[in-house]
């Protein structure tokens, strides 16, 4: 029973209608994290809205049955120029909060920054440092691919890190070593780098 209760399983998802991104870590108090599964839902853009929305839903639906998370995070939607991919993103998202509903599973959304601050220790990280360091915090041979899938592990970690599996935490505390190094290398990189850095925050 000690076992089950030292780490914490998170279904992270990137919602997306084309690819929708799904990733499943483990990440225990001590902030060290494994991968589960990682891997992307697609639907077709030229099937009808029904089917697209019932292909995400399937693939959600197998990995929460087969991986059994304990809670499930979704990257919040923001409005984009875009109106017809936003509305795409919206109606995935609703779908990954649904699920976790159905399964019984809380779940949360977090905020893209919010996202890229928990992983590299600052808020406008591009996306590839965001897949470099989930990379490096589990431990995997290459960048984990597509980018969907790469964003899904790292909503995963976020929410693990900002108080779901250790407690809320802040400054360089909320920093895993790995993360520590990034920040330091990246800080070194140009003076606007050193000029906009930010700590991690904990909370909502």
């Amino acid at each position: 029973m000690g076992a089950v209760s030292r780490s914490l399983r998170v279904l992270g998802i990137d919602p997306g209608l084309t690819r929708c991104g799904i990733g499943v870590v483990d990440v225990s108090p001590d902030r060290t994290a494994s991968l589960v599964h990682v891997g992307v839902a697609r639907s077709a853009p030229s099937d009808p809205i029904e089917k697209r929305l019932a292909a995400i839903a399937a693939g959600i639906r197998e990995v929460l049955t087969v991986h059994q998370p304990h809670v499930v995070a979704v990257e919040r939607v923001f409005a984009q120029n875009n109106r017809h991919s936003v509305m795409g993103t919206a109606q995935a998202s609703g779908i990954a909060l649904l699920l976790a509903a159905e399964h019984g599973l809380a779940a949360a959304t977090h905020t893209p920054s919010e996202v890229k601050a928990a992983i590299t220790g600052y808020g406008s990280a591009d996306k590839r440092q965001v897949q470099t360091m989930v990379a490096r915090v589990l431990r995997l041979d290459s960048l984990p691919q597509p980018a969907d899938a790469a964003d899904a592990l790292a909503i995963a970690l976020c929410h693990a890190w900002r108080g779901g599996a250790a407690g809320p935490v802040s400054g360089d505390a909320a920093l895993t070593p790995a993360q520590k190094a990034w920040r330091d290398a990246e800080k070194r990189r140009t003076p606007a780098t050193r000029v906009a850095r930010t700590h991690v925050r904990s909370g909502a």
